[in-house]
This record gives structure tokens, sequence and C-alpha cells, in this order.
């Protein structure tokens, strides 16, 4: 008892004893600038380990359905419209997490023997580090059967045939054009990372087949706003899904290998559709002069344009390639009202839906920063007295493009013969040369100077507009500009040749960079030729050919109601099956290309053989006659 009592009186004094001794003792305790360590960073993504329903499961309720997936770790959904449903309902899927387990509900009924797939690709990572699920499609039946087939295929951007992801890709059993506009579809999902999809446990039958950029994820296709794409015939499915396909299996977006290696079927390109309506949606004074108005579809049919209290030869107008965009300038130094009343009678989207001429009446207010006098000399800058212009050229492009001088206002007088062109060589002796001069067809303040001359490395080039010599229709002349430019002289600079043969019809050629984002240079081609792009950096690049058929120097659209595809564009393909050529430094590479075939055009009839044979039953013929 006595023992006992004495311990319990000395164990707090032999704690705290103990706990000096740790401190004085424990090489961690002193080391303060150390963090304790957490251990390896997780980099595993969630696995699922319990289903409700199972995979194939039948006779599922339809009211009030749940659907449960339970992981092995706390999972967050990133993205809950990743929780796709399909086929889709008027109401996008909803969810609550309870624990481990993410509960997937509607709040509308499912339909009566139907196949449906819950696919939650790209929607789910765990709690802690981010690591994100794969993705897996969920099959159950509210039936007795599940539907087994499924088609496979890409969804590309058709100017530069990136793929595009979270595209939705649908399927319509309604054969009618406009299905699209006003039903749900029959089945439908999202694209990957790679612009991939996968639509399973269809049923067999056919098919309209779309893919559009929902913008507001409701499943039905907006032209105003969304991009769209389509396949011009049926589609009937002939693969039998099977878990263990490749295309079936969910990868890690990071795995290039496995995710190139999906069977592809279908090829979709998404467009923007020009816009079904007509009318006037934009216009604004930009100045005391000139103004612009925007139309909502190109190609606006106009009549008569005309301005109250202005005489219809003081206008001056101007259109953009697609006739969407028009400018227009007055031509009068005299002051003008605070406010321009425009005319345009013009071919306008009636509420029928139907063009019709209408004269719409447009008030154009001057720019509030007009308004005020200039209150002292420091105020006035240099564009409100003289012509303003610019002067550019670009060392690696010149030669293509030249000298381009650009005003801001057209002109009433010009002198482009009062030019300068001259240039020194190496020795710095000085040289004048002639010169070219043509307006730009699509912008008539626009010009381009060409040198008659080649251009040399290493001479240095110079391109003068004396002053007075231009006015614009403010009733200012120009100052004095001069610029230089140098071809580019860097001894690492490389140079490629394109040869092309079999050009049947008209094409745009591009060079694009490693991420098809930027033109490096451009042509307009009909016929065989030989390209050659210098002057290029070390890099990896592309080569973009366009089939531009109606011959109007522009990558025409697609319309979805006249079954019409974009303008077709083609990637040059190189032998390993890339589409990047890799360009090293102080190269001269030469690369063939036939366009024909890459636009898969057959080859002509082969007139000579055609003749010979012709020749051989004639000499039959003639013999067969005399033998009788």
């Amino acid at each position: 008892m006595h023992t006992r009592i004495r311990i319990r009186e000395f164990l707090p004094l032999a704690v705290a004893v103990a706990s000096v001794l740790a401190m004085m003792f424990s090489p961690s305790c002193a080391n303060t600038t150390t963090p304790p360590s957490g251990g390896p960073k997780d980099t595993i993504p969630p696995v699922i380990e319990k289903l409700y329903p199972m995979p194939g499961d039948t006779m599922i309720p339809v009211h009030k359905t749940k659907l449960a997936m339970t992981f092995d770790e706390f999972v967050v959904v990133k993205d809950q419209q990743s929780l796709f449903l399909s086929p889709p309902m008027q109401k996008t899927p909803k969810y609550r997490m309870r624990g481990k387990t993410l509960i997937v509900y509607f709040e509308e009924d499912l339909d009566s023997n139907r196949t449906y797939t819950l696919d939650v690709t790209n929607a789910i990572a765990d709690n802690n580090e981010g690591n994100m699920f794969p993705g897996y499609t969920m099959v159950f039946s509210t039936g007795r059967n599940v539907d087994s087939m499924m088609v496979t295929g890409i969804v590309q951007d058709c100017n530069t045939l990136m793929p595009v992801k979270g595209a939705t890709v649908m399927l319509y059993k309604n054969q009618a054009d406009s299905a699209i506009f006003l039903e749900r579809p029959a089945a439908a999902v999202r694209t990957d990372d790679w612009g991939y999809f996968c639509l399973r446990n269809i049923q067999d039958t056919v098919y309209r087949m779309y893919a559009i950029l929902d913008a507001n994820n409701n499943n039905l296709y907006d032209p105003d706003n969304e991009q769209v794409a389509f396949i011009d015939t049926l589609v009937r499915p002939v693969t039998v899904v099977n878990d263990t396909l490749p295309e079936v299996i969910k990868y890690l977006m990071t795995d290039t290998l496995a995710c190139l290696a999906r069977k592809t079927e279908f090829e979709l390109n998404l467009f923007k559709e020009t816009p079904s309506k007509q009318m006037i949606v934009n216009k604004e004074r930009l100045g005391e002069r000139t103004a612009y108005v925007t139309f909502m579809a190109p190609y606006a049919q106009i009549d008569s344009i005309w301005m109250r209290n202005i005489p219809s030869d003081k206008l001056i107008t101007q259109f953009n390639i697609e006739r969407d965009s028009l400018e227009i300038w007055v031509n009068d130094p005299n002051p003008l009202p605070d406010t321009l009343f425009l005319y345009i009678d013009y071919m306008k989207t009636d509420t029928l839906g139907v063009l019709s001429p209408f004269v719409e009446e447009i008030k154009l207010s001057k720019p509030r920063t007009l308004g005020a006098a200039k209150s002292s000399y420091r105020d006035i800058k240099k564009e409100d007295t003289t012509t303003v212009f610019t002067i550019t050229a670009e060392p690696s492009t010149v030669e293509q493009y030249g000298f381009i001088i650009e005003f801001k206002y057209p002109l009433v007088e010009s002198a482009f013969d009062s030019l300068v062109f001259r240039y020194t060589n190496p020795r710095q002796q000085e040289f004048t040369d002639t010169y070219t001069v043509e307006q730009d067809s699509l912008n008539l303040r626009k010009y381009t100077v060409r040198p008659t001359s080649q251009l040399l490395p290493g001479y240095e080039y110079f391109l003068k507009v004396p002053a007075r010599k231009f006015m614009d229709i403010n009733g200012f002349y120009n100052d004095s500009s001069e610029v230089s430019v140098t071809l580019p002289n860097d001894d690492k600079l490389s140079t490629m040749i394109l040869d092309l043969t079999n050009v049947r019809n008209k094409y745009i050629i591009d060079m694009l960079n490693e991420k098809r984002d930027k033109i490096i240079r451009s042509f307009i081609i009909e016929e065989d030729c030989q390209l050659v792009f210098p002057y290029i950096t070390a890099g990896k690049y592309s080569i973009r050919i366009t089939e531009d058929l109606n011959r109007n120097g522009i990558v025409d659209t697609g319309v979805l109601l006249e079954h019409r595809q974009p303008e077709k564009v083609k990637f040059y393909k190189l032998d390993d099956g890339t589409f990047l050529i890799d360009i090293p430094e102080m190269t001269e590479l030469q690369q063939s290309i036939d366009v024909a075939a890459l636009f898969g055009e057959k080859p002509p009839a082969d007139t000579t053989e055609a003749q010979v044979l012709s020749e051989d039953f004639t000499a039959e013929a003639t013999a067969d006659d005399t033998e009788q």
C-alpha cells in the first residue's frame, strides 16, 4: 500500500525528467529548420471498389433511380458536367458524396426498356493530391436486355485538324435534318483529351451522326453560338462491345501510345456555320469621317447606300472579302454634323425567315473624344494635321510580301512615282532601283511596293515616302518617312523547298508552327510548282493544304442543312506517319507532295494504254473480216 502511494507521488516528477532528457539528447528536437516528412507523394488515382448497379444489370427501376460508386479513398467531383448520361435527359444528373461513395441521381424518370450509360471521364479526382480518375462507363438497362454495339471516332477542328476535347458526339434514329435542333439524341458521349470517342452499348440500327461543342450543355444544336460536324452518310455500328477492347478501356490521357493505338472508325471536322439570318448587327462612327457597319451573315446583298444631306459622290465604301463588314468614309474635309444619318437598302431576313428588300436608317453619332475642341496647342496630335500611314517590311518575308504602305484614310491625291527606293551593298556603295506599286484588292488604303531587282543577302534596302506627296479625305498631306530592311544573314537559318505535283484545283498552302496556331508563310497555287520557304529557324513545322474549290482565296465553312462540308484541309504526312517536319539548323530540306493523292483523287485514265487496247481490238476485228 505505501509503495503504491510513493510511486504515485513521484510519477509526475519522473515524467517531467524523462521529457527534459528527451529534449536534451534527441537530435530531431534541436533541428528546427527541417519539416517532418510525410512520405512519398501520392500519385495513384482512385480505384472503384464497389458499384451499383453492377455492369450490365437489367430491370433497373425508372423512378427515383440512384447509381453508386464506392472508391478506395475520398474523392471529389471536379466537373459535374462530366457526369454524362446517355441517352441524355432534359435535366443533367445530380450527385452527392456519402463518405467514399459517389451517389448519382436524376430529377426525372428514366425511360423504360432502354440501355443507359453513365460516363464519368474527366469528372473525379482524389481529395488529397487531385489525381484524376481515368474514367469509367457504367452500363445498365431499364429493360430485359442491354444493347451491345459500339462506334468509335475522333472529333477535330476543320482548319487545324487538331483534336477537340469535350465535344459532344450524338447519334439520332430520326433522320430528319431538323432532329439535331429539336430533339435530344438516342445516344451521346463526350470526347477525351485526344478528341477520341467511343459510343458504346448502342442499338444495332442506322443513325445520323453529329458532333457539337455544346456551349449550354442542353444536347441540342444552337447554330448561332456553337460549332457542328456531321457524317455525310447514315451510320450503322459493326463492332460488338467487349470490355477488353482498347477502344473501350479508359486510359490515362498521358499514355500517348495507348491513346493513339485506339481504332478510329469515323472522323468529324468541327466548323462554325454561316448564320442563316441576315441583318445589321453592329455599327459605329469611328471618327469625323469614318464609320463601319457589320452584318450577321456574309455576302450581304446591298442595292444602294446614301447619307442624308451628303452627295453620293462624297461616299467611299469598302467591303471585306466575306462581305459581312462595310467601311464607310465621307470624302469631304468640311466639318460634318454631330449625327450622320446613313441609309442602306439591302436584303434583310424578315419575320418569316425570308430575304426581303429593306431600307434601314442608321444614326451615327460623333465619338465623344471628337466633341470637345482642342484646348491648347499641346492637345493637337500629329494625326490631327497630317496624313497618317505606316510602312512595314519584315526581313524574313519581304521577298514574298514586299514593302507594305497602309494609310489610315483613303487618298484623294497620290504620287507613287515620287517614292525613292535605294540600297547599299556590303561595300556601302549606294544605288537606286525601280519598283512596282500594287493596290490591295480588298483594302483600298493598302499598297504593296516591290523592287524590280532581286533582293540579295548582305544588302540593306530603303524605301522613302517624301513629304506632301499624298493627301487623304481630311485634306491633310503626309510627312516624310523611311524604312530599311536587310535580309536575314544568320548562318543557322534553314530553307525548305516543296515540289507540288498533280495540282488540279486551286489550293492554299500554309506553313504553320508546331502548335498550328500561327502561319509562317502562305501561298496560293493553281498548277504544279516549286515553293521556297527561306530563313527558317530550327524547329518543327507542318504544311497545311486547303482545297479552294470555289476559288475565292479563303477557307469556306460548311452548311449543315445543305449537307455541305467545310472545304477540305489536309496536312502533309511524313513516311513515319507524323505531320511535323523537323527542320535542323543550316539545312536545305526538300519535300515532294502529290496533291491529288493527298486529297484522295483518282488518277486520270491512261489514255495511251486505252488507245493501244483500242488499236489492238481494231486490228483483231480487221483480221477476222479478212478470214471470212
